[in-house]
């Protein structure tokens, strides 16, 4: 089954969110369920996703979706801007909507934290090299 593309390549927040993603070693693009994944081996971001809530599906397509340090979770769940993604959440994924005012410095560190989970002893100590 093919999925619809959700996303608009030409969003400026998508193009702040690849030159952050695809800066780390190894880090590639392609297109899951409709939406951005940037990678290595495994997926350590996403652009956009959804979650259910009263039983409807509420659309972000304008969101970060990253693997959280299990330290910050909690205080980043108490942010509204930050939500427990559909299919993801019960692995640890947060969601953090992004828009004009993003704090991209802290979006970075998201980024960097969700990479070192997923990119392998290798990348990471090539990530510290740097």
């Amino acid at each position: 089954m093919t999925h619809p593309i959700m996303f608009d390549d030409d969003d400026p927040l998508l193009g702040r969110v690849r030159d952050l993603a695809l800066a780390f070693p190894d880090a590639a693009e392609k297109i899951s369920h409709g939406h951005p994944a940037f990678y290595t081996t495994k997926v350590f971001a996403y652009y956009g996703g959804s979650r259910k809530v009263d039983g409807e599906w509420e659309q972000h397509g304008r969101a970060l979706l990253i693997l959280a340090d299990p330290d910050d979770r909690d205080a980043l769940l108490d942010s509204d801007r930050c939500f427990v993604p559909a299919y993801l959440g019960p692995s640890g994924w947060i969601g953090v909507d992004l828009d004009d005012d993003t704090d991209w410095a802290e979006i970075a560190e998201l980024l960097d934290a969700s990479y070192r989970q997923t990119a392998g002893k290798r990348r990471v100590i090539r990530l510290d090299a740097r």
